[in-house]
C-alpha cells in the first residue's frame, strides 16, 4: 500500500524510475544513524534520457533547466524509496544542493533549483522546506544542465 508521499506522487502524475546505477566509485546513498545522504542525481528520465543537456544560460532555457531539476528530484525519491522502502519514513528535507551547469555569466541558478525544491514542498508539505546551496559549474557528467543531491533525517 503507498503511503501519503507515494500517493502524492501519483496525483502529480509522476511515476518513480529504478535508480540509476552509480557510474563510479560511490553509492547512490549512505545512511548513517537518522540521516540519508543522497548521492547527485542527473536529469535522467525513466529511460535513461537527459531531459535537459547543456548550458543554462548557452542554449538550455531557465524552463528547461527547471524540469530537469525537477527531474532530478524524483530521481533522489528513486534513491529514497530503494534506501528505507517508503518515503514516509523521511522526517525532514534538511538539505538539497544544486549543481547548475552554466556560463559563467549565467545569474538565475536559483530559479533552476526551485524545480527540486517546490517538488520537495509539493510531495512533503512543510517537512519538505529545506536548507539548500544552488552552485554554477563548468560542467557536469554527460553534460546534464543539473545534478541534485539531498540530505534527508529518517523518522
Amino acid at each position: 500500500m503507498a503511503g501519503t508521499a507515494e500517493k502524492k506522487l501519483t496525483e502529480l502524475g509522476i511515476k518513480l524510475p529504478t535508480p540509476a546505477a552509480p557510474i563510479a566509485n560511490y553509492l547512490g546513498f549512505v545512511r548513517t544513524g537518522n540521516l540519508l545522504v543522497v548521492s547527485g542525481q542527473l536529469c535522467l528520465d525513466a529511460e535513461g534520457k537527459l531531459v535537459a543537456k547543456g548550458k543554462l544560460g548557452g542554449g538550455v532555457s531557465i524552463e528547461d533547466g527547471n524540469k530537469a531539476a525537477r527531474t532530478c528530484a524524483i530521481n533522489l525519491f528513486a534513491q529514497i524509496k530503494v534506501a528505507l522502502g517508503d518515503l514516509d519514513k523521511i522526517s525532514r528535507v534538511v538539505r538539497l544542493g544544486g549543481f547548475i551547469n552554466s556560463v559563467p555569466s549565467f545569474v538565475d541558478g536559483p530559479k533552476v533549483m526551485n524545480g527540486a525544491s517546490d517538488l520537495m514542498v509539493a510531495v512533503f508539505g512543510d517537512k519538505g522546506r529545506h536548507a539548500r546551496t544552488t552552485v554554477g559549474v563548468a560542467v557536469l557528467p554527460l553534460d546534464a544542465a543539473v545534478e541534485v543531491e539531498g540530505l534527508f533525517e529518517i523518522g
